[in-house]
């Protein structure tokens, strides 16, 4: 849907049933459509006009996940949109081109409403980026490819656990669904191909690879286009985390996207499958070989040429942050809150998780920011690994446990992986109020439902 200064844009969200595998009708959510959304496509220098609906029983939000808007138009859990109400938006759109999403975002009710399909890409257009120098023809050689891992009945419904601990660790399927479909497979042309991942599960995070071992290249992270193309073997991402990959298939050759399964790390012992993976909430998760599952199934169209075979050395468009000199420190620790609020997880409740010890509360602003001024934010995990995400900005990863990040190899982000400390340099050009903060939260869904999340005004 391409979405621009005109009325009329319209996203409903609406019950449906979608059939995963041929003859088995599961009960979902999506936006528009029976599950998941349309992708959005928004011009950098336009205002795109939107209106949000809801045709649920119970409320739910829009949030441009990655979007440079104020607070009041970033759809987190303050701006709720009851049943049968709706909400009516213009965004200015001023950010460089990449690729986002947007999902619906209540206090305690993200995960199971994402999981249930009130998702969709979104991608944003320049005309200052590599025009004609990247594969652009959406579904042909730009492909969008949305990564969830999904549990089913054996009716084939959608089984979804929020308590508990599944709670503590984040929910895991057992399924791998690629764009709403299991066993997925796509034609492309011979040539180079773009795929932009984003891995919208709960909890999962993908270390994506060929089964040929064969290169590709990472042109873009979360907020835009990297500097330059970076050779890869394989590539991880968290909950939340997005980026773009050229695939070469000039030989004709297909090949399998897969992804390593990463156990989920918790008190020291590995929780991700087995019998201790299934006390966590974890399941016995997808049907690996030697470690590694199925993603995408690659079929090359060798009467059909690619309008872009020859890699671009660099980036034209990339964003290079000019935040300045920090003026101050702030540290965030995710916590796990042990005591109580994780017995409660132990023995089938919510648990009650937090950062800097005090679960969210929608009542309370946690933090007072200026605009335009940049700091650095020190981020630590206790226990395990969480991927961080900040709304209404993007910012620049400096360093993980110590040691300094190439900003060549990550670009701007808006979600980082957190395995023990991390610093971020980041910087806030939208305003956000106390009626409409912005949020910071861990992006494993059940963690920040459990109260894992933060909000700050910028004034």
């Amino acid at each position: 849907m391409d979405v621009g200064d005109e009325a009329g844009n319209r996203l409903e969200a609406i019950p449906g049933t979608h059939r995963f595998t041929e003859g088995i009708a599961a009960r979902t959510l999506g936006w528009s459509q029976d599950y998941l959304g349309p992708t959005l496509r928004m011009r950098r220098g336009r205002t795109a006009r939107l209106t949000a609906q809801n045709h649920l029983d119970s409320a739910i939000t829009a949030h441009w996940h990655g979007l440079h808007v104020p607070g009041r138009q970033d759809g987190g859990p303050q701006s709720l949109i009851a049943p049968g109400q709706k909400l009516e938006q213009a965004l200015d759109i001023d950010q460089p081109a990449g690729t986002f999403w947007y999902h619906s975002h209540p206090h305690g009710r993200t995960g199971d409403q994402v999981y249930r399909g009130l998702a969709g890409m979104l991608l944003i257009e320049d005309d200052d980026t590599a025009s004609g120098a990247l594969p652009s023809d959406y579904g042909v050689d730009d492909i969008p490819l949305i990564v969830q891992d999904k549990a089913f009945t054996r009716r084939g419904a959608l089984e979804y656990d929020d308590g508990g601990m599944a709670a503590m660790q984040g929910f895991r399927g057992d399924r791998i669904v690629v764009n709403g479909a299991l066993d997925p497979a796509v034609r492309v042309p011979q040539g180079l191909v773009r795929f932009r991942l984003l891995n919208a599960s709960n909890s999962r995070v993908y270390v994506f690879s060929f089964d040929d071992d064969r290169r590709f290249h990472q042109i873009a992270s979360d907020a835009g286009l990297l500097p330059a193309p970076v050779p890869r073997k394989q590539l991880q991402l968290a909950p939340a985390e997005r980026a773009e990959i050229l695939v070469d298939f000039s030989d004709g050759a297909g090949g399998r996207l897969v992804s390593q399964d990463v156990p989920v790390q918790m008190m020291g012992g590995m929780m991700g499958g087995g019998m201790m993976g299934g006390m966590m909430g974890g399941g016995s998760g997808p049907d690996t070989r030697n470690g590694v599952f199925r993603v995408l199934d690659i079929e090359v169209d060798r009467s059909r040429p690619a309008a872009v075979t020859t890699l671009p050395r660099e980036l034209r468009g990339a964003h290079l942050p000019t935040y300045g000199e920090p003026v101050r420190r702030r540290r965030f620790q995710l916590n796990m809150m042990m005591g109580m609020g994780m017995m409660r997880g132990m023995f089938g409740g919510r648990p009650k998780l937090g950062i800097n010890g005090q679960s969210y509360d929608m009542g309370r602003i946690d933090q007072q920011l200026r605009l335009g001024e940049t700091e650095i934010w020190e981020i630590t995990a206790d226990m395990m690994s969480h991927p961080f995400h900040v709304h209404g900005t993007s910012f620049q990863v400096l360093s993980r446990n110590g040691r300094p990040v190439e900003f060549g190899e990550t670009g701007m982000k808006d979600v980082v992986w957190v395995e023990n400390s991390t610093e971020i340099l980041v910087r806030f050009d939208q305003p956000a109020s106390v009626e409409a903060p912005f949020m910071y939260h861990c992006h494993i869904l059940e963690h920040e439902d459990s109260g894992m999340m933060g909000q700050f005004t910028v004034s």
